[in-house]
């Protein structure tokens, strides 16, 4: 089962062409529940549906958000916090209810009671239609590092050395070594889902993700089993998916 792959010419066409995929689907189903995603690959999305939103009149009013993961033992004031990320780089600039925002708790007292009731809210809310993704150095998803279960649901997930690394690159000193993190069915549960990478950093494990085994030691890998999966790669991510001269 191959997914759809669209490659892009660099990052801002893959921005575009994402965003034009999420509108797709808000305008299609307005209630949309969408799953989103933190770091810099999803963030010129998100400049590009603000875009759409404040010009081109894109209604978010009765979509509902899904983030796939928070940093364990810090406050959503937290700047290093997903909480503090996703208002600054969207939700503020759009016309969703604050109601329609969901995002783990990472201060919960009760770390099991908070990934149940997290599983609870999304089975509520319908189940996740559109689920935005990025993809690990190690191929983690959210934050399933390499050796997740497939049935694992919501659950604290320990980081590895190397994914705290990359993250403080991205966001900073000081990134705590657990999050809470949507589980590996919990994502593959989602009706679509939107794969996004770029860069050649990225393209030797976009390669083994989505041509590779299916494997607990590349988490993405499971990926390759759903059957509404869309990747967006720019060219550099794509370079190890080419093959004289096709696309496959």
């Amino acid at each position: 089962m191959h997914p759809e792959l669209i490659i892009a010419e660099d990052y801002q066409d893959l921005s575009r062409k994402a965003a034009l995929r999420v509108a797709e689907q808000i305008k299609k189903k307005p209630t949309t529940v969408l799953g989103l995603a933190t770091g810099k690959t999803p963030l010129g999305l998100y400049r590009e549906l603000i875009r759409l939103h404040q010009e081109e009149g894109l209604d978010f009013s009765r979509v509902k958000t899904f983030n796939l993961d928070e940093y364990y033992g810090i406050s959503p004031e937290d700047k290093r916090s997903f909480h503090y990320y996703m208002w600054e780089n969207l939700f503020k600039h759009l016309n969703i209810p604050r109601g329609n925002i969901h995002l783990p708790d990472g201060g919960a007292q009760d770390i099991e009671e908070e990934c149940r009731r997290y599983e609870e809210a999304i089975r509520e809310a319908g189940g996740i239609d559109l689920q935005v993704l990025g993809i690990g150095s190690n191929g983690h998803i959210g934050f399933n590092e390499p050796g997740t279960e497939w049935g694992s649901l919501t659950h604290l997930a320990k980081l590895t050395p190397e994914t705290i690394k990359d993250n403080e690159e991205e966001g900073g000193e000081g990134i705590p070594g657990f999050a809470l993190t949507m589980g590996i069915k919990t994502i593959m549960r989602a009706n679509r889902i939107l794969l996004l990478a770029y860069g050649e950093s990225k393209a030797s494990i976009i390669a083994r993700a989505l041509k590779g085994p299916v494997d607990k030691s590349v988490p993405a890998s499971i990926l390759q089993l759903h059957p509404g999966l869309v990747v967006i790669v720019d060219k550099e991510a794509a370079k190890f998916l080419k093959g004289e001269g096709q696309v496959w």
